[in-house]
């Protein structure tokens, strides 16, 4: 690794109340769940040894409980960047796929055969998401030259910064797994970056 290099560990939020029910959630400010707790409280620890000089949430509490409870360990305080926060989901938050078929069955259809290009029904599309993170992730990244930073958001904005770094399509951004808590590293040095390592889970 190159010493003038900025490691940014880049984590998704744990698992929150009610998972198992597999709800669009975006904007909703659902809280972590025990195990989400659990699973940050686990990445806290295989970060200890990470001489992290800053630690990024968003404004959700389910990315600014699990940035704490990392940002703990090296006695860091989050710093809230609301531009990070999930997708705006419009009228489908809080709603399963199921319910989303049932009440717009067009619209849902548009919706699954063009990922990355429908919009969320009063709510975002993905390249609305990546104009309103990049920027504010870039920003982070250029305030840490050479320095090893945390930045816990969620999976939408974790999957299009992914797709930006790399050069990919958006309408490819669920190539890139963002499991909860998972813990992705980039390293990045006069504009080049590099995968260090992608979704790793908690346990």
């Amino acid at each position: 690794m190159d010493a003038r290099a900025t490691l940014i560990y880049l984590l998704r939020h744990g698992e929150v109340v009610g998972a198992e029910s597999r709800r669009f959630i975006g904007h909703l400010d659902v809280p972590l769940s025990a195990r989400g707790e659990l699973q940050s409280r686990t990445q806290a620890a295989r970060l200890r040894g990470v001489p992290l000089t800053a630690i990024y949430t968003s404004d959700l509490a389910r990315a600014r409980i699990t940035g704490a409870i990392i940002g703990a360990v090296h006695g860091l305080t989050p710093i809230v960047v609301p531009a990070l926060r999930e997708m705006h989901m419009g009228r489908w938050d809080g709603l399963t796929s199921t319910e989303i078929a049932q009440r717009e069955p067009e619209a849902f259809e548009q919706w699954m055969a063009r990922i990355g290009e429908f919009p969320f029904p009063d709510g975002e599309s993905v390249p609305d998401l990546l104009a309103r993170v990049w920027p504010a992730f870039m920003t982070i990244v250029a305030g840490h030259e050479a320095q090893s930073i945390a930045v816990v958001a969620h999976g939408g904005p974790n999957r299009v910064i992914l797709c930006r770094v790399f050069g990919l399509p958006l309408a490819r951004l669920l190539t890139f797994e963002q499991d909860y808590a998972a813990l992705t590293v980039l390293e990045c040095h006069e504009g080049a970056w590099r995968l260090r390592v992608l979704n790793e889970r908690p346990g």
